[in-house]
């Protein structure tokens, strides 16, 4: 299975990216021993258009090309689940043992998800209640990614 963080909006250079590079390479060298391919990050453009529906639309259609038949589809969105790192863990392996081809976890645009793809993803999850600058919400799925891997792995990473 392929671990696919899809991001709308580009990710500047500076320390964000920095952090979100030493989570993205630390969860590479520990996904093949968990049977998972590794991580693959796609940067979708903005929509252009006038309208925030018509923005929606242009980033999903984005969205849903990068997205291979059968993965599990997880949204982060502000009215999503916040689970806990194990909850989270134990719905990638899940989804790895069930054999889906990948495991995509989306972080929209500055106006949201257009509900279509919201009613298509099987998970919606938050990082919390607050609002998180979408930099952020990147480094933040990086590192439940690379802690979702070593708690299936049974590593120490994660301190229970």
């Amino acid at each position: 299975m392929r671990l696919l963080l899809i991001a709308v909006g580009r990710l500047k250079t500076g320390p964000e990216g920095d952090l979100y590079e030493r989570y993205a390479k630390r969860l590479t060298e520990i996904a093949r021993t968990v049977g998972v391919g590794g991580l693959e990050f796609r940067e979708i453009e903005e929509g252009r258009a006038r309208r925030p529906e018509q923005r929606q639309r242009q980033e999903a259609t984005a969205v849903e090309a990068a997205i291979p038949a059968g993965a599990k589809l997880v949204l982060c969105d502000e009215r999503g689940k916040a689970l806990t790192s194990l909850q989270f863990a134990s719905d990638l392996g899940a989804a790895r043992d069930r054999g889906a081809p990948a495991y995509a976890l989306i972080i929209g645009g500055p106006d949201g998800f257009d509900p279509a793809l919201r009613n298509r993803a099987e998970m919606l999850i938050a990082f919390g209640a607050m609002t998180w600058p979408h930099q952020l919400v990147r480094i933040m799925a990086a590192e439940q990614l690379y802690r979702a891997l070593t708690l299936l792995a049974g590593h120490p990473y994660h301190r229970r």
